[in-house]
């Protein structure tokens, strides 16, 4: 008998959704990356949520590979975003120096939907968060 998902990849149009629904190891995480990055390919994805809403913690490893992972997309022509960061874990990233870097956060997932809704200009602006 195999264990609960650790995550999931919906499609929902031409945007991805993945939950991650545990804490992943460094392994887990490279696995996400690579089945999330081909989907993207195999679907002609335009945008990814990526909630992260389960999750209490979140290394540097982790972190650095929700960066990456967003970096890949937009080179396979996709918007990425992350969504659902706890009040706790932004504090941690916080003390620790750590951040999304370029990559957009939003809220929820209905905020994170919305921000790749919106049109293309008002992305390229410079806005960085959906929630502003």
């Amino acid at each position: 008998m195999t264990g609960p998902k650790l995550v999931s990849i919906l499609r929902q149009g031409d945007w991805l959704i993945a939950s991650i629904h545990t804490a992943l190891d460094d392994s887990q995480m490279l696995l996400f990356r690579n089945d999330l990055v081909e989907q993207i390919g195999r679907h002609r994805s335009r945008g990814v949520v990526i909630d992260v809403a389960a999750l209490d913690v979140l290394d540097s490893f982790g972190a650095n590979t929700l960066r990456t992972i967003a970096e890949m997309a937009r080179l396979r022509g996709a918007e990425t975003v992350i969504v659902g960061i706890q009040p706790d874990v932004a504090f941690a990233m916080v003390s620790l120096g750590m951040d999304t870097g370029d990559v957009p956060t939003a809220l929820d997932l209905e905020e994170g939907l919305a921000y790749l809704g919106r049109p293309t200009g008002a992305r390229s602006r410079g806005r960085r968060d959906a929630a502003g």
